[in-house]
């Protein structure tokens, strides 16, 4: 009986040969009960057999199966019945699925803990039995079948010999969650035909055991010369330093120019030392608690990062950074990959093939913290992906503290989270260093090939406390019994270099004796460190130092310049189809470019972008929904409205690809602002630009704003010219919809670290944008931007105001009926109540009542660095002033009121000694604003 020919073509491309007929067999089994439980191409398959009785094709199906099969007679050297024939196909589609068994399972069995303490349950798919198989058929020769070993037809005993090597030895691999064939094939191909570790030559070997010596050596004269001090000791995870070099020195088989990389503290002073190159002097200074630096307060040295050029494979230089970062541990991460996403921006590196971050986790942390999961959802999407990440994770198998891992989290490995991007992961045991360089070789080259994330779970264990100072016996008792006794990783591989002949006892202390002699001379340990970098890899913040704070800057612009941009702005292709609403928005600008309305906030706004494009800046703007703008104000982003292809005017401002970026971020605070923030860090020409969808949405990044935006300059030195655009107003929307927690900002502001600004007109926003890129200066930017205002008939200013004005930190009384020498009250106001209380005016002007309407109404535009000087001089203008207050819309406890009233006072009483300042507003209350609508 002839069967479809189109089988043919689904053998030669499929894994499932002749050979798996019991599988064949199933699968037809599946489409006989519902077609669609199988794939098409199997389904085309079956459908085209004779229309007969099942039993039938199930013996056409045999038929054919045993003919394909008949290697298999060839390879058996005896001549079958046709019964032992099918027994023998059934055979071989179960040997088929013990292979696969071992690709899902065979991590289980993996001898991966140093310690020997894990007790885990037998795989039962990894049995002989479960599979219906035993040891008569130890010696049968079967088809390792979609295997990639170097024979393809090998005794059972042979391929389970294999099979047990690869998976089941010291490295745990997980790829079967990987959905891409090709991802897949490429993990099992490149695993599978090393036996899931090659050998190494003599050097290789060597080059591991002095990067273990110096692992060990550094902890170990940091323990005798700072006893009980804390350093985070890498003790019993020093692999990692094995594991990163290789990384770096292998990444010179690539193109590769910049490695960025993060972690937390544990190893740190380690891989700062061993790996970057930072010298073992500055490291003793600041045990001993000298100043190093002569700016700022400083951090704890196990917070510090560091930079540097190494030379790598090839006689390649790159350039290493590793990220500074606070003791939240995580956070740090989407802060890296916004960074390198900078760097390959500035480099046009649209793949990710020159610049490459490396993540390395705590084990506790990376189950723990949301923002792991956060960081892995962004690696793929186009705003916010570099190429992949290579992830390490120092898995201690202790967490943070000594807590018992039934208290750590729900999942089987730490590094589950990572299967949510079908992240491939190595579990490796830090005992066996040969493993570790191996995962680190194969994470390196599955990442460039493929330019995906892939994570290294590197078991090892923690010799000492969480720091120095920590007794960890008292609650792990067995586990640090067995720490006592268990040898280092160095002692472990010395040992084992020694009996293969390729080193003696005495060349190994030789290594360690080296080492502690260079420690003590306090010189450099990192033999591949360049002496004399390539400068041209470094980012360049040079014109950006050294500045003293000035409010001024001269953004002023030519009118007809402005104007023509104005116009190039509203000029859209002439077959796009807009919604009418955009159409009219559009068909508005037009007439604001042309002078015949008035500019509002949203075109302001976007000509400061254009402005700065012009000038050779870059803009990047990201938020959940920035492109149009939560409030419909902004439509950067144009979408035809039949086609539903989008068209950008701003890109047409530059020819430069990436010069203006506009994406609509995923549904997260913490770490698109942590991205945002990294690139704003290692960008000083680009002006950054975070939009929260309310204000108050920014409390989902808090501690982004605690840790880096607000003290990053104090602490490690590092400048950032980020904006944060954060929705605020009192408009009857509830708790969480109107305040974007102003006073949180105003309590970290000190030392000019930042600048909190409330501006209230088109003209305030964009010089205060042009303001942000024109000076030599780069701080972070806070804005308390509007809702209601947006589209408020008051709130527009005139094309001359954009191209002559400048940003004002105070705005003065506008309205020139208020005769300054009457004006006996002046109100202190910032943002939207500003045109409440206008409006609150012109009603009393209009009623009968006889009532005093010569009240000055102030605007403070900049809130910090707070503008005494200017705000003296407005108030200096009123000569009879009785009563001065601050008037604002959140309740007293919140807002600026008991933040910034000293700032006002000192004001006050330099001007009159007798005048006193008076709160104006809502009554303190826990909640930012009320719910209904009566008490708004």
């Amino acid at each position: 009986m002839e069967l479809s020919l189109d089988f043919n073509q689904l053998k030669s491309s499929s894994h499932l040969s002749a050979q798996n007929f019991a599988y064949i067999e199933s699968l037809y089994e599946s489409y006989l009960t519902d077609p669609h439980t199988v794939a098409e191409t199997w389904r085309a398959f079956f459908a085209g057999l004779p229309d007969e009785q099942p039993e039938y094709a199930y013996q056409a199906i045999r038929e054919r199966f045993v003919a394909l099969g008949a290697g298999q007679r060839k390879l058996s050297g005896t001549s079958l019945g046709l019964a032992d024939e099918l027994e023998l196909e059934r055979k071989q589609g179960r040997v088929s699925n013990l292979i696969q068994s071992y690709r899902i399972n065979g991590h289980q069995q993996a001898n991966l803990d140093p310690l020997g303490l894990w007790k885990r349950a037998e795989a039962p798919d990894l049995s002989l039995a479960y599979h219906k198989l035993d040891r008569a058929d130890w010696d049968t020769v079967f088809h390792a079948s979609g295997v990639f070993f170097k024979e393809k037809h090998l005794p059972l005993k042979t391929i389970i010999a294999n099979l047990q090597q690869t998976y089941c030895r010291t490295i745990g691999a997980e790829f079967v969650h990987v959905l891409d064939a090709d991802h897949r094939r490429w993990l099992q191909k490149n695993f599978e035909s090393v036996l899931g570790k090659p050998t190494f030559d003599k050097a290789t070997k060597l080059k591991i055991l002095k990067g273990l010596t110096a692992a060990e050596g550094l902890e170990r004269y940091l323990g005798s010369r700072y006893s009980g001090a804390k350093r985070f000791s890498l003790e019993g995870g020093s692999s990692l330093i094995p594991l990163v070099n290789e990384l770096i020195y292998h990444s010179g088989h690539y193109d590769i120019v910049e490695v960025v990389m993060c972690m937390a503290h544990r190893g740190r002073l380690n891989m700062l030392v061993n790996i970057l190159g930072k010298s073992p002097a500055d490291l003793f200074s600041e045990f001993e608690g000298k100043k190093v630096n002569s700016f700022g307060s400083g951090d704890v040295k196990y917070h510090q990062g560091f930079s540097s050029n190494v030379k790598t494979a090839n006689d390649n230089e790159i350039h290493l950074a590793m990220a500074f970062n606070p003791s939240h541990l995580e956070i740090v991460s989407p802060v890296v990959e916004g960074s390198v996403r900078a760097r390959q921006d500035r480099r046009k590196d649209k793949h990710g093939d020159y610049v490459v971050p490396i993540i390395i986790h705590g084990d506790a942390a990376f189950a723990g913290q949301g923002v792991v999961m956060e960081t892995f959802q962004m690696s793929q999407l186009r705003g916010f992906r570099t190429g992949g990440s290579i992830h390490i994770v120092i898995n201690n198998q202790i967490g943070f503290t000594t807590s018992d891992l039934r208290d750590a989290r729900s999942t089987e490995y730490c590094t589950d989270i990572a299967k949510v991007v079908q992240a491939p992961i190595l579990h490796v045991n830090a005992d066996d260093p040969e493993a570790v360089v191996f995962a680190a070789r194969f994470a390196l080259d599955y990442r460039m090939t493929f330019k995906q994330d892939i994570v290294i779970d590197l078991i090892c264990y923690r010799r000492r406390g969480h720091n120095e100072a920590d007794e960890p016996s008292a609650t792990q008792p067995l586990m640090y019994k067995r720490i006592s006794k268990h040898p280092t990783v160095r002692e472990l591989y010395a040992a084992q270099l020694v009996k293969e002949g390729l080193i003696s006892a005495k060349e190994v202390q030789d290594y360690a004796d080296q080492y502690r002699e260079a420690l003590e001379r306090g010189e450099t340990v990192t033999s591949a460190l360049v002496k004399e970098p390539d400068t041209s890899l470094f980012v360049d913040w040079g014109p950006y130092l050294g500045h003293e704070w000035t409010d001024q800057a001269d953004t002023r612009l030519n009118k007809e310049s402005l104007i023509e941009l104005a116009r190039g702005l509203t000029r859209i292709p002439e077959d796009m189809v807009l919604q009418k609403q955009v159409q009219r928005l559009m068909n508005n600008r037009a007439a604001m470019a042309e002078g015949k309305l008035p500019v509002d906030w949203g075109f302001a706004e976007t000509l400061a972008y254009a402005t700065l494009l012009e000038q050779g800046y870059s803009v990047r703007i990201s938020g959940q929904d920035s492109a149009r703008g939560t409030f419909s104000h902004r439509h950067a982003r144009l979408v035809d409205h039949d086609t539903g292809e989008s068209y950008i005017p701003l890109k047409s401002i530059s020819s430069e690809e990436n010069k203006f970026q506009l994406f609509d971020s995923f549904l997260s605070e913490e770490a698109v602002l942590a991205f945002e923030y990294g690139y704003a860090s290692t960008a000083p020409d680009a002006l950054v630009v975070w939009e929260a969808q309310f204000g108050d949405f920014a409390n989902g990044a808090q501690v982004v704003i605690d840790q880096f935006i607000t003290s990053g300059e104090l602490k490690w030195q590092r400048l950032s010219g980020l904006v944060l655009l954060l929705p605020h107003g009192y408009e009857g929307q509830g708790p969480e919809h109107s305040s974007a927690r102003l006073e949180r900002f105003m309590q970290m502001c000190a030392e000019h670290n930042i600048q909190v600004c409330i501006p209230s007109t088109p003209a305030q926003v964009f010089h205060m944008l042009r303001r942000q890129m024109v000076r030599e200066i780069r701080k972070p930017l806070v804005v308390m931007s509007p809702k209601s205002l947006l589209r408020h008939k008051l709130v527009v200013s005139s094309i001359e105001e954009l191209a002559d004005g400048s940003f004002q930190t105070v705005l003065p009384e506008t309205d020139d009926t208020i005769v300054k020498d009457k004006v006996e009250k002046v109100i202190l106001c910032s943002g939207k109540v500003y045109y409440d209380l206008l409006a609150q005016r012109e009603k009393m002007r209009a009623g009968d009542i006889n009532i005093n309407t010569n009240i000055a109404l102030v605007r403070i535009e900049q809130v910090y660095p707070f503008p005494y000087d200017q705000l003296a001089t407005v108030l200096k203008a009123y000569k009879n002033i009785k009563k001065l207050v601050w008037c604002q819309e959140e309740p007293m406890n919140q807002g600026i009121w008991y933040a910034s009233q000293h700032n006002m006072w000192t004001v006050v009483r330099n001007l009159n000694s007798e005048l006193t300042l008076q709160y104006g507003g809502r009554q303190s209350s826990a909640a930012p604003a009320t719910g209904y609508a009566s008490l708004h």
